[in-house]
């Protein structure tokens, strides 16, 4: 992504690349972006509610135009995997709906076989995302 004149297209192509995985783990340094792609995601998928980091929610929970619900995890102040488990991770990363996940280094033992991991780096000024399945 070169200018965020260009976030809601690569948004658009990512969703269609990816509409297969349900549980998106995003990796990338503090003030990469994270949150900000994934508010571009959301509103590509007709969220809504207001999108926001749930940095101090641990989860926000949003609903779709058409009834879906989207999970935000940020999991930036979560300590220890226990902790995560204590607020239903687990069975939000199974419950089939879309899972976006920053700092999902505490929660890696109970992500899906199948979650998509991506990450988002700062090269000169511009994103570069990338994406593998884990």
């Amino acid at each position: 992504i070169k200018s965020i004149d260009q976030i809601d297209q690569v948004a658009e192509a990512f969703l269609a690349l990816t509409k297969d995985y349900t549980v998106i783990a995003f990796n990338g340094e503090m003030g990469v972006g994270k949150t900000t792609f994934i508010k571009a995601l959301c509103k590509k998928m007709e969220v809504i509610d207001q999108v926001n980091s749930p940095t101090f929610a641990i989860v926000n929970e949003y609903a779709t135009g058409w009834g879906d619900l989207v999970y935000h995890f940020d999991f930036y102040r979560v300590k220890n995997l226990r902790e995560a488990m204590n607020i239903g991770a687990e069975e939000y990363f199974f419950s089939g709906n879309k899972c976006f996940i920053e700092w999902p280094e505490v929660v890696d033992d109970i992500l899906p076989d199948d979650y998509l991991r991506v990450d988002i780096v700062e090269v000169k000024g511009r994103r570069e995302i990338s994406f593998k399945l884990k």
